[in-house]
């Protein structure tokens, strides 16, 4: 027996919440809402949620304080939902480990399709391509092991650290094509899906995020290497 999708929708908009559960339920997902990060904490305490809707612009603690709440220890996946239409915002919450964002009003339509859209990613991995390695695999590069299957990214002291899935979806592409030149939009088809706006700011950042991740140097990095005006390159060496 399938298991239903959950999605805990965090919005303190008391309508939108139910509108939003209710058009859900009608797809089949299950959806609960909460109106702020407190009882955000309770409901993931008590059970297993798929992915998270997550407003921007709450009281008291925001939407991006708790995506980076979020990101610090888990890879859940989380959609922003924002009124805002300035790309800063949108770009903010994609640096702090969002997946996608979407800008009220929307068509509750065009959040359903977004929903599937990351959870087949989460499901059967970082893009459309054949992976070069089996799923079950430890990926090894430079001391570092990220298993592919748990998503899991292991430093070189055996200490875990936590990916968003753009985060690893942007790391395994560089992983499959270690030593070559990818200019952005190769980079933002595989690590966020054309299902979203391009913004190449986007890719910058989550290239910033997985270099804090790896120890990597900004000013002169050994690993995930800027070419001038071409793209970036993961200069490692891959095994199993």
């Amino acid at each position: 027996m399938i298991k239903p999708i959950r999605v805990l929708i965090v919005d303190d908009d008391t309508q939108i919440r139910e509108l939003l559960s209710a058009y859900l339920i009608g797809f089949g997902i299950q959806a609960d809402g909460v109106s702020d990060g407190s009882a955000m904490r309770d409901e993931l305490a008590a059970q297993h949620y798929d992915i998270i809707i997550l407003d921007l612009m709450l009281p008291g603690e925001d939407g991006l304080t708790l995506c980076r709440e979020l990101r610090a220890s888990s890879a859940i996946p989380i959609i922003m939902l924002t009124a805002r239409g300035e790309s800063a915002d949108r770009v903010v919450g994609l640096e702090l480990g969002a997946d996608d964002y979407v800008v009220k009003p929307f068509d509750p339509r065009e959040l359903v399709a977004r929903i599937n859209t990351i959870l087949r990613r989460v499901q059967n991995g970082s893009n459309d391509e054949p992976p070069l390695f089996d799923a079950a695999d430890d990926v090894f590069f430079d001391g570092w092991k990220l298993n592919r299957n748990s998503r899991q990214l292991t430093t070189p002291e055996k200490i875990i650290v936590p990916l968003s899935n753009a985060e690893f979806r942007l790391l395994w592409v560089f992983i499959e094509r270690p030593r070559r030149v990818l200019n952005r939009d190769q980079l933002l088809d595989a690590a966020r899906g054309k299902v979203s706006d391009a913004f190449d700011r986007s890719i910058d950042l989550l290239v910033s995020r997985l270099r804090q991740k790896l120890g990597d140097d900004p000013k002169a990095p050994r690993l995930l290497k800027t070419i001038r005006g071409e793209g970036y390159l993961f200069d490692a060496q891959v095994k199993r």
